[in-house]
């Protein structure tokens, strides 16, 4: 049993906890040059080793009356639908419907535990977790959003299919719809115009879960529609849970669709989300959330083609051979197979949504990435809190990333929202997830 003074001496423990993690260091002066982390290749500084770790989150406050994000001159912004909650993926059927996962973490599963979320520092960081708006309960839901006039706004909102387990990625193969849960890979009938599936969700294929340090499960079907590849995060910041923990973590999954076998695709990534297929060289890319606690300019987060085979360094190194110290015991031999990623995009800024554009916009923004960076809470200033695009030419990265959606903190650092999920919509506007305001954003060519 609990005693008032009992309590009184944990909160006055969390709230020295948080000044002093909150507090400024060294490692707050944070180069505010946006080169730094950014490219081909990165510069990356010698790793920071604080005791006591930067966290600066951006508290959550919603979007205030008459106020929205920013796009550039000869583009329109619209809210697709308000009032959601917690949006966090989109995607666009063939008829232009467009499919919206509402979903936040699940608990954990089977007993297991993150050693992490553990203490005093755990308890901390669950605080600064509701300031940023990243605990409410999941919906676990997925909702169709329709605009019968064009107007950019949807007229139709429809509870789609509910009882899901923290969905994430959508993909439609044929007249089978396919959702990434938590913890599996599920399917449904579907027929075009449908406004909801009654049908129950029957299994495809199990992926690993267990304390979800991160939950967030996408899945994208290759050209043919034989195959599945789906994202599959680590359960820890860097190995910090012991690697039984992270078996088959880290990684992304090939599954065959008419057996459901699965195998590694590629690993060594601590967090991929989205993933794209580039349209020149129908290359498979997707963005990763590095590591954390290295130093407000490491790690890079990162975009990349995806190699079969190939290892990208997590736990033991990053962006090809820098050893992560941290990580114990050493392994030098998987430290020598890690190859680089792609193209950095900066550290913290924590990108999560992919979609590759089309010739449907304007030409700047024909071909490239559009990314949807969710922000940091661990850097000084800021980072991320915004969507980029990233220009290609002949299938590579051609060029810095350029804002394309901004507006998303308020001028004295609090979160209108943050972005997740991006995908084109019937049209070829940009749709934009943004779990904190909740809502769905529509950037459209202004003609």
């Amino acid at each position: 049993m609990k005693t008032k003074s009992g309590t009184r001496l944990l909160s006055g423990v969390l709230a020295a906890a948080l000044v002093a993690w909150a507090g400024t260091s060294a490692a707050d002066d944070a180069s505010e040059n946006p080169s730094i982390g950014v490219g081909p290749n990165p510069q990356l500084p010698e790793p920071e080793k604080n005791i006591i770790p930067t966290i600066h989150v951006a508290p959550a406050q919603g979007w205030p009356r008459g106020v929205m994000p920013k796009a550039p001159a000869g583009f329109r912004v619209t809210a697709l639908a308000t009032g959601l909650d917690h949006p966090r993926w989109v995607y666009t059927l063939p008829n232009g419907d467009v499919l919206v996962a509402e979903a936040n973490r699940p608990p954990a599963e089977g007993g297991q535990k993150d050693r992490m979320a553990e203490g005093v520092r755990g308890k901390v960081q669950h605080v600064e977790q509701k300031r940023a708006g990243a605990t409410p309960d999941s919906a676990n839901r997925i909702l169709l959003l329709r605009d019968t006039n064009g107007d950019g706004v949807a007229d139709e909102k429809h509870v789609f299919l509910h009882d899901l387990f923290s969905p994430i990625g959508m993909a439609l193969v044929g007249n089978e719809l396919y959702i990434a849960n938590a913890d599996a890979v599920v399917k449904v009938p579907y027929q075009s115009g449908q406004t909801e599936i009654t049908a129950k969700p029957q299994k495809v294929t199990d992926l690993p879960a267990g304390a979800n340090h991160h939950w967030v499960k996408n899945i994208i079907a290759s050209g043919d529609g034989k195959t599945l590849y789906a994202s599959v995060g680590s359960n820890s910041n860097a190995g910090d849970n012991g690697m039984a923990a992270e078996q088959g973590r880290a990684a992304i999954w090939q599954i065959d669709l008419a057996t459901g076998n699965k195998r590694v695709f590629a690993s060594g990534m601590r967090n991929p989300n989205g993933m794209g297929w580039e349209p020149q060289t129908k290359t498979l890319w997707t963005v990763v959330n590095e590591r954390d606690e290295l130093g407000n300019d490491l790690v890079p987060d990162y975009l990349t083609s995806v190699r079969e085979g190939a290892f990208y360094g997590w736990p033991w190194s990053y962006w090809g051979h820098h050893v992560d110290a941290r990580v114990k015991p050493a392994n030098p031999e998987m430290v020598a197979k890690a190859i680089a990623p792609d193209y950095g995009l900066g550290s913290h800024v924590a990108p999560l949504g992919l979609a590759f554009s089309d010739k449907r916009m304007p030409a700047n923004y024909a071909s490239g990435a559009f990314i949807g960076e969710h922000g940091s809470w661990n850097r000084r200033p800021f980072a991320g809190y915004k969507v980029v695009f990233v220009p290609f030419a002949d299938g590579r990265p051609s060029g810095e990333p350029m804002d394309f959606l901004t507006g998303f903190l308020s001028p004295d650092g609090k979160a209108y929202g943050r972005p997740v999920g991006v995908a084109l919509d019937g049209k070829g506007a940009l749709l934009v997830a943004d779990d904190v305001g909740n809502v769905v954003w529509r950037v459209a060519p202004a003609s």
